[in-house]
């Protein structure tokens, strides 16, 4: 029997070794192809038993259904995932080429009037045979299809999936642009004080990126590049630019690496502003060819925050909060900067706020973000957390013992076991950051999905967790900043909530069918762990002396939290109201670009304008190339679910063992285990008992302080 190519087996964990730019131009059109072919059987035996008027049921309709949807889900899933970590030239052309008609199987799908109307069938004919699960799955099922056109005729359905096309070739065009530039701007140095300043860490790294890119260091190569005696080469990926905008005393070389980072993607062949355009426009028309006025509406009609004015409502609540904060945060800063330069007055560039908050930070809390790094090497962090969720959900997590295929050599996959020891999830962990081949951030992604199949098997769900954190060093291992470690809590809470489910419907398992604004609930609810002393005795420990970090450090860090918070909630602000605004008013003929739009937003969510070579949104992948237009809000509204549920453990006492493991358990058996089976404005008050309020959030910020 002939081997199945690596692209098409369908189902357990792919052989990425295997898998390649060829195998992916021939494989996906060859499973199209199938597909469609799938689809027309199924399209006409629902013909049959509509024309026959019987009552369809979930056999005849969801599960067939499911499973041509599945195997595209499994190889096109695979193809998006090396797409984002394993990036090459060849990848990136097949990628583009073949996404167009990816896109077209979908809309065919989506805009079927057949299935439409089947799903209408099986939602009125037979409810009474339907658990609620079902019948929420065929409710966004019904909503799903109508936002993908399928009450389109004639043009405007032509129109409609032409401009669904575009937008994902546009949407791919931006994240490259955005990684491209990235990639592109790099600077040389080689002077002692171009580098003051800089930890001993950050000078290894760019010590090896010089030696890595032989085209610029040809000139330079003597003895070749060490930490010591340079040259250095800087670049944009995130862990170089936040060490150097955070530490280096040159602010000449601040301000050119912070005008090279905030203009990324904005000029010459890379420049995204007409793209942003573009995407903005036909997201416009394509919700008005649906019935919405605007491209928020369609976003908001899907989610837990009903329309506009209840998304501003409680940004404007927050932002209330923040913004007498945030200019006392300001004033203090150029104070204080003013104080240690020696001069009367210092007024703060945007590329001066990050030196002199660590600088004060220091000052306040004696507290050295760099030096902490010691604290929290990846494998210590690693083993605090998988002893947290033991702790609260009672899983334990081991490193796989089996042989499994990995995309890259720092790749590891680790399995989760009930506290039976039966194995109920596995997850693959891509830790360290890529810059040539691996975008930027952090993220997770599903690899296999909790399904019982026909036989009565159930496929156990498997988990891609993503970070971009520094990579060791030949002296040093992979040493965390505390940012860096309530990233990798955060990721791995989207993990728990994909690998705890309970439900085992697919299309309501894990993160699927949970609406967009509560899908952080889990993520930012596993941050607020990060500062729970048990949690930072097990997740701290240096890494030479194995020394658990000094209690007088952790209250520091405990009150390094609400440091600047006001600031940084109203950045948080800023991006939200930026994203919902330009979904909900901008048009072509509005008479101002994207940009002007959005700085006439920072006169109300900027304390600091911003300068006329800042194109944030240039960069802006969340809503330009990710999944968050018209829903960055989401953020913040997931934030104050999170900061109520963590406060349910508070008052019932951190240190009370007993009462952290029940309310765990209790955690589990809600948030993390129903997925998208119950509304979850229903899950919460599941947990809670109650309705989510925002005054937790508010509270943890250190806000309400800040403003009496």
């Amino acid at each position: 029997m002939q081997k199945l190519p690596a692209l098409l087996i369908g189902k357990g964990l792919p052989l990425f070794e295997e898998i390649t730019s060829l195998e992916i131009e021939q494989c996906i059109p060859t499973l199209l192809n199938i597909l469609h072919k799938e689809f027309d059987v199924l399209e006409n035996e629902l013909k049959e038993k509509l024309i026959s008027e019987k009552a369809l049921t979930w056999e005849d309709l969801i599960n067939p259904l499911y499973k041509i949807e599945e195997k595209l889900r499994w190889s096109w899933g695979i193809v998006s995932h090396l797409n984002g970590v394993s990036n090459s030239p060849e990848l990136r052309k097949v990628y583009a080429d073949q996404q167009p008609e990816v896109i077209r199987f979908g809309n065919r799908l989506g805009q079927s009037k057949v299935l439409f109307n089947a799903l209408l069938n099986l939602f009125n004919k037979n409810k009474q045979s339907l658990d609620n699960t079902q019948l929420r799955i065929l409710e966004s099922e019904l909503l799903s299809m109508k936002n993908r056109g399928v009450g389109l005729t004639g043009e405007d359905k032509k129109i409609f999936n032409s401009n669904s096309e575009r937008l994902a070739e546009l949407s791919n065009i931006f994240s490259n642009n955005v990684l491209d530039a990235t990639k592109e701007w790099k600077l040389l140095l080689t002077k002692p004080e171009q580098i003051e300043g800089l930890p001993k860490r950050s000078l290894e790294a760019m010590a090896k990126a010089a030696k890595e890119a032989d085209d610029i260091f040809q000139e330079n190569r003597g003895e070749g590049p060490s930490a010591e005696k340079g040259p250095w080469l800087l670049g944009l990926d995130m862990p170089s630019y936040t060490t150097f905008i955070t530490y280096s005393k040159n602010r000449h070389l601040r301000e050119i690496i912070y005008k090279a980072y905030i203009s990324r993607a904005s000029s010459g062949k890379l420049n995204n502003q007409k793209l942003i355009e573009q995407i903005l426009s036909i997201r416009k028309h394509q919700a008005q060819l649906l019935g919405y006025k605007n491209w928020a509406e369609i976003s908001l009609s899907s989610k837990m925050a009903s329309n506009v004015s209840q998304v501003e409502e409680l940004l404007e609540e927050l932002r209330s909060a923040a913004m007498p904060a945030a200019k006392e945060e300001i004033k203090r800063l150029e104070l204080f900067a003013a104080d240690e330069t020696g001069t009367d007055f210092y007024k703060l560039a945007p590329w001066d706020v990050n030196y002199w908050s660590e600088k004060l930070r220091q000052k306040l809390f004696d507290l050295n973000q760099e030096n902490l790094r010691a604290w929290f090497p990846l494998p210590q962090v690693l083993n605090g957390l998988f002893r947290l969720c033991e702790r609260l959900f009672e899983i334990s997590i081991k490193p796989c013992s089996a042989k499994y295929p990995v995309w890259h050599k720092d790749v590891e996959l680790y399995d989760v076991l009930d506290k039976d020891d039966t194995h109920i999830a596995s997850f693959y962990l891509d830790p360290f950051s890529r810059p040539a081949s691996k975008r930027g951030g952090a993220w997770m992604d599903e690899c296999l999905t909790k399904e019982r199949l026909d036989n009565g098997d159930v496929v156990i769900p498997v988990a891609y967790l993503v970070c971009n954190q520094t990579p060791p060093t030949e002296r040093l291992p992979s040493l965390m900043s505390f940012e860096e470690v309530k990233t990798l809590f955060h990721e791995f809470g989207h993990g728990l909530q994909h690998m705890l489910t309970k439900v085992e419907y697919p299309k309501a398992a894990g993160i699927n069918n949970v609406e967009w604004d509560a899908v952080e609930l889990p993520s930012q609810f596993m941050e607020n762990w990060c500062l729970e002393e048990k949690t930072i005795n097990d997740i701290a420990k240096h890494w030479e002396t194995k020394q658990p970090l000094p209690n007088e450090e952790f209250q520091k860090l405990r009150l390094n939290q609400t440091f600047n918070s006001g600031l940084n909630t109203l950045r948080q602000i800023h991006f939200a109201l930026t994203d919902i605004r330009l979904h909900n008013l901008w048009n072509d003929n509005l008479g101002i670009t994207p940009d002007e739009l959005r700085r006439n937003l920072a006169k109300t969510t900027c304390v600091i304008e911003p300068i006329p070579e800042d194109q944030f949104l240039c960069a802006f992948s969340h809503i330009f190339a990710g999944g968050y237009s018209a829903g960055y809000y989401s953020y913040k509204w997931a934030e104050v679910l999170s900061a109520d549920a963590f406060s349910a453990f508070e008052e019932a006492g951190l240190d009370n063992e007993s009462n952290i493991r029940l309310i765990g358990k209790r955690f589990r058996d809600t948030i993390l285990s129903l997925g998208g089976s119950k509304s979850p404005n229903e899950i919460f008050q599941s947990f809670r008992g109650r309705p989510a309020t925002s005054e937790a959030l508010i509270k943890h910020c250190g806000l309400r302080t800040a403003i009496k």
